[in-house]
């Protein structure tokens, strides 16, 4: 029993306009040449935003540093003074023409319950830490998460190898950053500086909203295995190449988003397939391609059907292009297995919503998260929040500030709950 009692204080409101402001402040900092809110991974815009969450954790009573892979960590001191510490937090990066929610929410909403509890002079028993994690989004050189797996300890040296379609190497991007890539690749924490991780994030589909419930409970996240396919075929003149006589990587290509599509269609559980991504050359309407490479994807929660599906696309796939007597070199750059919540994390959430009066339900996650790679360290759980007919990873993204405050309140409720157990 803590000083407190096994009852943990009343979880404090989160100032609901305050939340919102930082919301629309950090959506200042994108690329306003394009339409949305484009502030991809070491892009200029990311930088300069960083220094503003930084000012925020400071203002907010966090003592904000960036450890060695870039990661932003604001720590809270709890009463024991050190020892395991609850977590909190997401990223701050988008997609190509994103929209506003997508991580955001769950960084400035911890750093809100921050402020919070510092200002009604709630002190935890644990050290509460708020992570602003580097690089989440998916980008060309196939690594996610980049900053939540170097706290895990997956970052792995051939993943500093990896190059963009410029031919840029993810170690020298990091280094270009001011970020030391071997630093990065050492800095692990331990299993025991976690007792719990709890991020806040957009639902990001629709399955909150069409149930009408507040908040969701996460059961597992999603699965990811990304695919690179080059296609090796050769050029000739478009006007004079009979048609049987060709052997056309594009149209292999096209192909392959077919299968890639139609697999994903087939999932009997919650499985999808995207094809993200085509380049092709010569370039000339006049040339028959000799080359082309694509950038695909399956997810699911179910490990086994994903295995299954990455079998069926490769070997349809070959088929297809050896028809047409096109050569393939497939590549698959898995990004994470299936990861379930803690089963106590998910109780917990959900009697901090009936606390707080807030309908809940069980949902799967089909995004990655950073908080896959966190449940290495520790138990882990995710919050989320409805997102307007489903939209994310565009400019439509959207949820109301009324659902983010009560999805922060959960948060607060939540940690709260977790400090004493």
């Amino acid at each position: 029993m803590t000083a407190q009692g096994l009852n943990p204080p009343s979880p404090p409101m989160p100032d609901a306009e305050r939340l919102a402001a930082a919301i629309d402040g950090l959506a200042e900092f994108h690329d306003s040449t394009r339409p949305g809110w484009s502030r991809e991974v070491f892009s200029e815009p990311y930088r300069a935003s960083r220094e503003w969450v930084r000012a925020r954790m400071a203002d907010a009573g966090l003592d904000p540093v960036v450890d060695a892979a870039g990661n932003i960590v604001g720590r809270l001191p709890g009463a024991r003074g050190g020892g395991p510490a609850l977590v909190t937090g997401s990223h701050t990066d988008t997609v190509p023409l994103g929209g506003r929610f997508d991580g955001i929410v769950g960084v400035l909403s911890g750093i809100e319950v921050a402020t919070r509890l510092r200002e009604t002079g709630t002190v935890l028993e644990h050290d509460l830490l708020v992570v602003d994690f580097l690089g989440e989004e998916a980008n060309e050189f196939g690594i996610s998460c980049m900053g939540s797996r170097s706290v895990a300890g997956v970052l792995e040296a051939g993943h500093l190898n990896r190059v963009d379609g410029s031919g840029v190497r993810l170690g020298d991007a990091l280094d270009g950053f001011g970020v030391d890539p071997s630093a990065a690749l050492r800095q692990a924490w331990r299993a025991g500086d976690v007792h719990a991780y709890v991020e806040l994030h957009i639902e990001q589909g629709p399955l909150l909203e069409r149930s009408g419930e507040r908040i969701g409970v996460v059961t597992a996240i999603a699965g990811i295995d990304r695919l690179l396919v080059n296609f090796a075929g050769r050029a000739g003149h478009a006007g004079t190449t009979p048609m049987a006589d060709r052997h056309d990587a594009l149209v292999s290509a096209a192909a392959a988003v077919l299968t890639v599509d139609r697999v994903g269609c087939g999932a009997p559980v919650h499985g999808v397939a995207t094809s993200g991504y085509i380049r092709s050359g010569p370039g000339s309407m006049g040339v028959i391609s000799d080359h082309a490479r694509l950038w695909a994807e399956i997810r699911s929660v179910d490990g086994s059907w994903l295995a299954g599906a990455r079998r069926r696309i490769v070997d349809e796939i070959a088929a297809e292009a050896a028809a047409r007597g096109v050569e393939i070199d497939v590549e698959w750059l898995s990004d994470q297995d299936p990861v379930p919540t803690a089963p106590a994390l998910r109780d917990t959430i959900g009697a901090a919503a009936d606390e707080l009066g807030l309908s809940w339900k069980a949902v799967p996650s089909g995004a990655g998260h950073d908080a896959a790679h966190l449940a290495r360290l520790g138990p882990m759980g995710m919050i989320f929040v409805p997102s307007r007919d489903g939209r994310s990873h565009c400019p439509e993204e959207f949820t109301p500030a009324s659902d983010i405050a009560a999805g922060a309140h959960v948060l607060a409720a939540t940690l709260l709950r977790l400090d004493r157990s």
